[in-house]
């Protein structure tokens, strides 16, 4: 169902979130020192292009095969390269201690795997490797609501407390980890006011 979803949104030749990496990211990705970056469900790859125009080595992953596609085509338009791959959270097979960040940038769980998923992510990390998380708060229910454009899941199970991700990734020091509305305008389905989790960390 999922798999169906994400590839009907992403067949079309618009990029659903634009082109452009989220704020948030960016910002973070900025102040680190390029190595190896692991982005999950990354989509379209605006993310990690982005990230690879900075020297990252970037491995994504996401479960649709449209969402790679474009992600290569941004890739060979910013006369860059990324290694992505079709998996989901579940199958997925992380290394251990083995990415210098990771990036979840709205890659929504539900919360009965949440934790778990959470763990297997953070034991892929390196040692003062750091995570970069973005994501659409409990309080979003609320804007996504009054305005569908701003996206979102609208299954409260789906979205997220800030101190339940904080407490997802206990072996880490949060350089920031706050919740905030924001003016979205990531292409045609993150458009307008909504409620995020923002969260930048380091792992011990």
């Amino acid at each position: 169902m999922q798999k169906e979803f994400w590839n009907e949104r992403y067949k079309d030749s618009n990029y659903a979130y634009g082109e452009s990496p989220n704020v948030y990211f960016a910002h973070c990705i900025k102040q680190l020192t390029p190595g190896k970056l692991l982005l999950p469900a990354d989509g379209e790859g605006r993310n990690g292009v982005f990230a690879a125009t900075l020297n990252w080595d970037v491995e994504a992953f996401d479960i649709s095969e449209e969402g790679r596609n474009k992600a290569l085509q941004l890739a060979e338009k910013h006369n860059t390269t990324i290694s992505y791959t079709i998996a989901d959270f579940n199958s997925v097979i992380l290394p251990s201690q083995e990415y210098d960040a990771v990036g979840l940038i709205y890659a929504h769980l539900h919360d009965s795997s949440r934790k778990a998923i959470h763990h297997k992510i953070a034991s892929s990390l390196k040692k003062k490797g750091h995570i970069i998380i973005e994501a659409f708060s409990k309080a979003n229910l609320d804007f996504v609501n009054k305005n569908p454009k701003v996206g979102g899941p609208r299954d409260s199970a789906m979205l997220y407390d800030l101190e339940e991700i904080k407490a997802d990734f206990s072996d880490f020091t949060w350089l920031e980890a706050y919740e905030t509305t924001t003016i979205l305008n990531e292409g045609e389905f993150h458009c307008g006011e909504g409620a995020v989790v923002r969260l930048f960390g380091e792992k011990h």
